[in-house]
């Protein structure tokens, strides 16, 4: 069975460390979740300040990093954890990044859709990367009940 603790960034980010496969640890974060499955941590979503400008408005979140060991269900988990604790702490939107390659099926599971390519297809200006990074696609949620006679409207992208 799958439970739920917060997990200090400290801690989210030294698991990020030894399990993501091309992701480092954060510097920053709005709040953190974690998955335990029989004592043991197998996964953490760690939720910070959007990374586009665009979308960095006081009321959007992303999930700036969600890893897990590889057991069954944590990702789809975690990505409902994240998006209900964000609505319980007053935001409007939250929203994750994948990489073109990754089909997102866990995002899928737990009641995302893909809103399409992300921005930023270019670099400029004096951090501009020798080589560019691989493209990004944004997700945002579906319309769906959490709790009766409430409803949850996360959706990507500005307003």
């Amino acid at each position: 069975m799958l439970t739920l603790i917060s997990i200090s960034l400290r801690n989210a980010n030294a698991f990020v460390s030894e399990h993501h496969r091309h992701h480092k640890p954060v510097t920053g974060h709005k709040f953190s979740v974690g998955c335990v499955r029989d004592g043991r941590l197998v996964g953490v979503a760690i939720v910070g300040r959007p990374v586009s400008r665009y979308l960095d408005d006081g009321r959007t979140v992303e999930v700036n990093r969600l890893c897990s060991t590889g057991k069954k269900n944590v990702c789809s988990f975690l990505y409902g954890a994240a998006a209900r604790a964000a609505k319980a702490l007053g935001y409007e939107r939250i929203t994750p990044y994948t990489l073109d390659t990754e089909p997102g099926t866990s995002l899928r599971a737990s009641g995302w859709t893909c809103a399409g390519p992300a921005g930023g297809k270019r670099w400029t200006g004096k951090r501009k990367p020798i080589t560019f990074p691989p493209m990004l696609r944004i997700w945002g949620l579906r319309r769906r009940k959490l709790h009766p006679g409430k409803l949850l409207i996360l959706m990507a992208g500005p307003s």
